[in-house]
């Protein structure tokens, strides 16, 4: 891959950029044996005019993804938009050299003072919760910081995604959590979510609000933050008073069930919970459950994909709705008859794994 060429190297990283402002915004993204998708993702996210911190936790993945992401920085690496459609978001490059500060997870809580761009490096796979808790606790070092966007290395982000996040936070008293306009990446005029998600607790299932719907759809914000239930993780903000009195993201899940825990554990506040509000003027594009198989048509789900969703679903009814726990065991079978009548029988002993509570 060549370097930037001259006229990419006349540009700065508009994130990055020197600005009289502090940056209010901090930016976590999770990397598991995906550089190609975080390298496109920073790429897109650093075309923002707002300045801005942001953390790519190098999550375990045992395989070159830290070194990518330093030739990248370096500018020996470029971004390789796997759409046409979506090159315009990430090509040409950004100036490089980008300044780069390094972690070691150990280190996160004692190093040095925040940097505008930083790689943590965990020696270990932490799931989705334990890989952004790690960025998020980086960033919370930084006082000025008052809003924290979870952003799926996955994902490419339009310029303006960043300003119309941090506008609708900052407009909204006592914000919690706030999502945005979540679209398809291979399919860009079909949107995957808007904002998130509602949620059965009878059955187990959600249903992302929009999905499937084409972009020009006519909608109410508030209608919409009113019916979300959970924002969808791909995209996805919290405050810093939120953090403080809701917490981190329960790291027990791994995977899947940990946006609408958080979402849970704030209704329990009672008069003090926060505020979900939707950014819909901020568009993120995504490719969806890239890493660990996790397509939205069961029948195309992995098996790792089906322990987790069962293995998470029990665990988050047993903690909030325990009455309801025996309901999602027998989900759980009903779920391995469905596999074993596909001829998925790996699905399905993945998830009677899950029932019985052993590993995957």
């Amino acid at each position: 891959m060549s370097a930037a060429n001259p006229e990419a190297a006349a540009r700065t990283p508009g994130a990055l950029a020197p600005s009289p402002l502090p940056p209010l915004l901090g930016v976590v993204i999770v990397n598991y044996r995906g550089a190609a998708d975080t390298i496109e993702c920073l790429e897109s996210l650093l075309r923002s005019p707002l300045p801005m911190k942001i953390v790519v936790v190098e999550n375990g993945s045992g395989d070159d993804s830290a070194d990518r992401l330093r030739a990248w920085a370096g500018g020996t690496l470029d971004a390789v938009p796997e759409s046409s459609e979506m090159a315009a978001f990430s090509t040409p490059p950004v100036a490089k050299p980008v300044p780069l500060a390094e972690l070691e997870d150990s280190s996160v809580s004692t190093g040095e003072p925040v940097a505008p761009l930083t790689l943590i490096v965990s020696e270990t796979n932490r799931g989705f919760a334990g890989g952004n808790n790690l960025g998020l606790r980086h960033l919370l070092r930084d006082n000025q910081l008052k809003h924290f966007w979870l952003l799926n290395n996955d994902t490419v982000v339009a310029p303006d995604a960043a300003m119309g996040l941090l506008s609708r936070m900052m407009a909204t008293p006592r914000v919690g959590m706030c999502g945005t306009v979540v679209r398809h990446y291979w399919t860009p005029d079909r949107i995957q979510a808007l904002n998130g998600s509602s949620y059965h607790i009878f059955t187990g299932t959600s249903r992302s609000l929009g999905g499937g719907q084409p972009a020009t759809i006519r909608y109410s914000p508030q209608d919409v933050a009113d019916a979300t239930d959970f924002v969808l993780g791909a995209s996805l903000a919290v405050s810093r008073g939120f953090l403080g009195e809701v917490g981190l993201m329960q790291e027990d899940y791994f995977l899947y069930f940990e946006e609408i825990d958080w979402a849970v554990r704030n209704s329990k506040l009672g008069s003090h919970t926060y505020e979900t509000a939707f950014a819909y003027g901020a568009t993120v594009f995504h490719k969806a459950g890239r890493s660990i198989g996790s397509g939205s048509a069961r029948f195309k789900r992995s098996a790792f994909a089906d322990y987790w969703l069962a293995r998470s679903r029990l665990r988050f009814t047993w903690r909030h709705y325990r009455w309801l726990w025996p309901l999602h065991w027998l989900i759980c079978w009903a779920q391995i008859l469905r596999r074993l009548v596909r001829r998925q029988g790996r699905n399905g002993r993945a998830i009677m794994s899950a029932a019985f509570g052993r590993s995957y």
